[in-house]
């Protein structure tokens, strides 16, 4: 099989070409025009679409997940159209969207009274299966790893000036680049509790940065963190980076409902 690295091939023209099956992971594909092009079956993870056009396409029993906005179909914006759905269709959803101090206290209270469900229900499977990928997405344990490192970077890090917030089990998005002064083992086992006791200790510095939020606080700005990692040393709006906290912590929580469930049907078939 052909591997293509580290190469640059800007410019190509691929014209009657079988890529059936190919793996194209970090590449920049900005400004490709494609044409005739068979994607059936494809699979897009991580991927930017912004500023891209879809003229004469057949878009049939496709799955979309992620931040959309601007999204444009045969002349109607469905943006709000779906956010409106979701919306209605759960109620808290909408209260993700704080704009004073309190309406944080309160999205933080729905997630923590969310999340001691999920983990209840988590508790009912067997060690190992919390340990399990489904389509290569992160595993439950991960998952509450990887919550833990947006904790440390957005709170600790951001708001309260930590530069070395993170614990051994931190676990980074994936395609953060790499630093020695960053945990990052994907492969490591940690037992449930042992998760969940990082994880109470991140959810109580939170809770006592919303309890002690004011209005002036929320509309500041951060002082610039110098460390390693991911976000770049920078004045940050206060309420992005909360609200960036309350981002992932509702959205994870739905894939974790989600790959729980598929962990069901897998252990009943």
């Amino acid at each position: 099989m052909t591997e293509f690295r580290d190469q640059d091939l800007s410019g190509a023209t691929f014209d009657h070409v079988l890529l059936r099956g190919a793996r194209i992971h970090d590449a920049d594909l900005s400004g490709v025009e494609f044409r005739k092009v068979d994607l059936v079956g494809a699979r897009f993870r991580n991927v930017d679409l912004c500023d891209t056009r879809l003229r004469g396409v057949l878009l049939g029993r496709v799955e979309i997940d992620g931040e959309i906005e601007d999204l444009t179909i045969n002349g109607v914006d469905v943006g709000p159209l779906i956010e409106a759905e979701l919306d209605r269709r759960e109620p808290e959803r909408a209260k993700m969207r704080p704009t004073d101090p309190e309406g944080f206290r309160e999205a933080w209270t729905v997630l923590e009274r969310l999340w001691d469900g999920t983990v209840a229900r988590a508790r009912t499977f067997r060690p190992e299966q919390l340990h399990e990928s489904v389509d290569d997405e992160w595993s439950f344990i991960q998952t509450l790893r990887h919550l833990v490192y947006a904790t440390d970077v957005w709170v600790n890090r951001v708001v309260l000036g930590d530069p070395l917030p993170f614990d051994a089990l931190s676990l980074p998005f994936d395609e953060a680049e790499p630093h020695p002064d960053v945990p990052w083992d994907r492969e490591a086992r940690p037992s449930l509790d042992v998760v969940l006791a990082l994880r109470a200790d991140r959810w109580a510095t939170v809770r006592r940065v919303l309890d002690e939020l004011t209005p002036e606080r929320l509309e500041g700005h951060t002082e610039p963190v110098d460390g390693p990692g991911w976000p770049p040393p920078d004045a940050y709006p206060v309420r992005e980076a909360l609200l960036t906290v309350l981002n992932e912590e509702w959205h994870h929580r739905k894939f974790a409902e989600r790959d729980l469930s598929v962990l069901e049907q897998r252990a009943a078939g």
